[in-house]
């Protein structure tokens, strides 16, 4: 599949030479911004059809304390790797809106909300994982790569009836020493429980993507995005 960059303030997009049929929207983790994802695409090898439109957003430029308050894009603040360091439950508000401001963008432009697929890694995955899950329209499925579940307590209420059927897969790093895998199992088990269809792949690697996992990614999008 060929595709055209088109970069502005907010974003990096990997637009279809044609017109989108479909779109993935994909978050990255804290300190990157939307370039970090963007060698991925070529590597999934997909189709031509259906077009797939990937949007890469720019976090927000904020002070994140772990680093010593210095200022980088993140999508929400941490305080401390502990769980109640991790909940900064407005930052994470104000990033889960912002991911609905993009799909919607993607609605505006054409695309049916069933053929939207909202991914993330890391904190991104997190803000995928809440954004998704609390979205009022069905979406086509959910990634999140090497993350977690904060603020579950407060996800539970707002879980929309739209998308408990949608497919979620969650990859993790079996030596991931920035968020360990136990987390992202809890995830599973949490989301599992309340009957969502989890699709689950660990791999021998720390906190990273690693080439078998971008393999079972292409092939989760192609179940999900297939033509027609």
């Amino acid at each position: 599949m060929t595709h055209r960059l088109e970069e502005s303030s907010d974003a990096v997009v990997l637009a279809p030479a044609g017109e989108a049929a479909a779109a993935v929207i994909w978050l990255h983790g804290l300190g990157a911004d939307g370039h970090d994802f963007v060698p991925i695409v070529p590597e999934l090898k997909l189709p031509a059809s259906p077009a797939i439109r990937f949007v890469f957003p720019h976090a927000p430029v904020r002070p994140v304390t772990l680093n010593m308050g210095m200022r980088m894009r993140a999508w929400y603040d941490i305080r401390t790797l502990t769980a109640e360091g991790r909940a900064d439950e407005e930052g994470i508000r104000e990033s889960v809106a912002l991911a609905g401001r993009y799909i919607a963008a993607e609605r505006a432009a054409g695309i049916a909300s069933n053929r939207i697929v909202l991914a993330g890694f890391s904190q991104g995955g997190a803000i995928a994982l809440h954004a998704g899950l609390r979205h009022v329209e069905p979406l086509a499925g959910i990634i999140g790569l090497s993350t977690y579940l904060p603020l579950q307590a407060t996800l539970a209420g707002e879980l929309a009836d739209a998308n408990r059927a949608t497919p979620i897969l969650m990859c993790h790093g079996l030596y991931d020493p920035v968020l360990p895998v136990q987390l992202g199992a809890l995830a599973r088990g949490w989301l599992r429980e309340l009957g969502y269809a989890v699709e689950w792949h660990e791999y021998p690697m720390q906190h990273q993507v690693c080439p078998p996992e971008i393999q079972d990614i292409a092939a989760w999008l192609r179940g999900r995005l297939a033509a027609g």
